[in-house]
């Protein structure tokens, strides 16, 4: 179960996460976080101080790949950095927020499908304190503007209550720190810590929250490198899912299990009971004189089916109005059952699980139930 765990949601960040980048070294950086949350190694931080962190080190990783991640435009750390001080200051002077928003959003678009390539990224640190600069070119303009409307969203969302500037002053000293980290996706590390963190947090309680599976980290740490690195020798990530909603699922409703087989074992030695070959129990309350549908005709039934504590599920019969369905499009147990009934004839079933829904939920049937109906076959449709 841990280990099917890890590679659901391995495979799941592979998917959404690691399409650009799937490399060995983003990976063993994706681990080495969740290890990290995992041990309680991640130093616990404000949240002006991990925004500054994620900005830093976002920065830092589109050095590489141009001003955010556009090929086309270089990155200019200096006037970046001077344009989201000066929107933490709601400094208006060179272009404010709104403006500086429509402006990039413009330029952003216009620039799709641009063949040019960025050129070297000029570094630079955060200042601590605005100032008016001299744009002297459009990407001058561009890493400014994007400097200013994100200081503007930060200044609004974060810095609200920071009076006496400790908290920018924290800001901005942590996002110099993030450009140190080398990180190579910093959205995918602080989602490892996260996750580590998550499952020491609730390893009390079990795994998943459930009591009686165990947790065990080093079984979901390697499912995570499996699931990563898309390796399905033993799951893949349908099959582990699958096989994690099934355990769930046996834990939940093991007991609706045992006394569905229990009903069938007493029921079969009923008067009148027949079982077949695959274990469906049926007993014959009136037999028609009509045609026997075969597994590919459509049928018109009336229906009353119970759980076998006598709880209504469903019923034609309740709803006064019988049903047209292909017996090749319903469960296995209607399937094999409607087919021994001539036209006119109405059967008890006793369906088991396996001929049911299985481990699956229908509606307000549970997993694993044992299904009771009782069938009147009206017509076979042309």
């Amino acid at each position: 179960m841990n280990f099917a765990l890890g590679i659901a949601n391995g495979a799941q960040i592979k998917a959404y996460y690691l399409r650009n980048d799937s490399s060995a070294e983003t990976i063993a950086e994706f681990i080495d976080a969740l290890q990290a949350g995992y041990d309680g190694s991640v130093p616990e931080l404000s949240e002006e101080a991990q925004i500054g962190m994620n900005i830093g080190m976002s920065i830092a990783q589109s050095e590489k790949n141009g001003l955010a991640d556009n090929p086309a435009w270089t990155l200019n750390e200096k006037l970046l950095f001077q344009g989201l001080v000066n929107g933490l200051e709601r400094d208006t002077t060179v272009m404010d927020a709104a403006f500086a928003r429509q402006f990039f959003q413009n330029q952003y678009a216009a620039s799709q499908g641009s063949t040019e390539k960025a050129g070297k990224a000029i570094k630079g640190s955060c200042p601590s304190k605005a100032k008016t600069v001299a744009l002297k070119s459009l990407n001058d303009s561009l890493n400014y503007a994007f400097g200013l409307m994100n200081g503007d969203q930060v200044a609004i969302y974060v810095l609200t209550e920071d009076t006496l500037g400790k908290q920018k002053a924290n800001l901005i000293k942590h996002i110099n720190k993030g450009l140190k980290e080398n990180v190579r996706n910093p959205q995918l590390k602080s989602m490892g810590e996260q996750i580590g963190k998550n499952i020491k947090e609730q390893e009390g309680n079990g795994l998943i929250g459930e009591p009686k599976l165990e947790t065990d980290f080093a079984l979901i740490k390697q499912g995570f490198i499996n699931g990563l690195l898309g390796d399905d020798s033993q799951f893949d990530s349908h099959s582990a899912g699958e096989y994690i909603q099934a355990t769930l699922n046996h834990i939940k409703y093991g007991d609706t299990k045992e006394q569905g087989e229990k009903f069938l074992e007493e029921n079969k030695l009923r008067e009148g009971v027949i079982v077949t070959e695959s274990g469906l129990q049926y007993e014959v309350l009136k037999m028609g004189k009509g045609q026997k549908p075969s597994a590919t005709d459509r049928v018109k039934v009336h229906y009353h089916g119970t759980l076998t504590d006598g709880t209504v599920f469903d019923s034609s019969v309740e709803r006064g109005e019988p049903i047209v369905f292909g017996l090749n499009q319903v469960i296995q147990g209607w399937t094999e059952g409607v087919q021994l009934m001539p036209v006119g004839s109405k059967f008890k079933f006793f369906i088991p699980q396996e001929l049911g829904y299985g481990d699956r939920a229908a509606g307000s049937i549970p997993p694993y139930s044992t299904l009771i109906f009782e069938v009147e076959l009206l017509s076979i449709e042309k």
